[in-house]
């Protein structure tokens, strides 16, 4: 962030480009994290959710316009390092019974992440009177909330008890 940045007008922006780069990362993992499972129900959960990230992209698009600032990225290096960590686990894991629960597991902190970052934007946005902002950041808080319960659901239900 460079010194001329000052108030949560700016800091919004600057988190959503932070989103904006982590989303489009985690839409380039996610084909990756499919096809290295092992569990149905795991690897369509996964292309369920990457057909979701594509529609928040779009929104992200659409949060750009309306706050009338250009549509930019911000490296996020928290998504950066859960995605390589999803990699390294699916290289040590591979052919084993532990791998759906590494990459169910390296999937939920980017999820946790998003929840974090998107309630966070939410928020802001209600501060700022974003009231068109608001309602697509809860749209995709939403998603990703989903996302996490059924993660959670897949892991004590089948892909835990694998791994043990």
């Amino acid at each position: 962030m460079s010194k001329q940045t000052s108030d949560l007008s700016d800091l919004f922006y600057e988190t959503l480009k932070d989103i904006y780069f982590a989303e489009k990362q985690i839409l380039s993992a996610l084909p990756e994290m499919a096809e290295n499972a092992q569990s149905d129900e795991l690897r369509t959960a996964f292309e369920t959710h990457r057909d979701e990230t594509r529609g928040q992209i779009e929104r992200l698009d659409q949060i750009f316009e309306l706050i009338g600032k250009p549509t930019q990225e911000k490296t996020c290096v928290a998504i950066v390092g859960m995605i390589d960590e999803s990699k390294e686990v699916m290289e040590d894991f591979a052919d084993t019974n532990a791998l759906d629960a590494g990459i169910l597991a390296a999937a939920q902190a980017v999820e946790h992440y998003e929840i974090s970052r998107y309630g966070t934007l939410k928020t802001w946005a209600q501060q700022l009177g974003l009231t068109d902002v608001v309602g697509l950041l809860e749209d995709t808080l939403m998603e990703e909330k989903k996302t996490d319960e059924l993660l959670s659901k897949l892991a004590s239900a089948d892909v835990n008890a694998k791994a043990a």
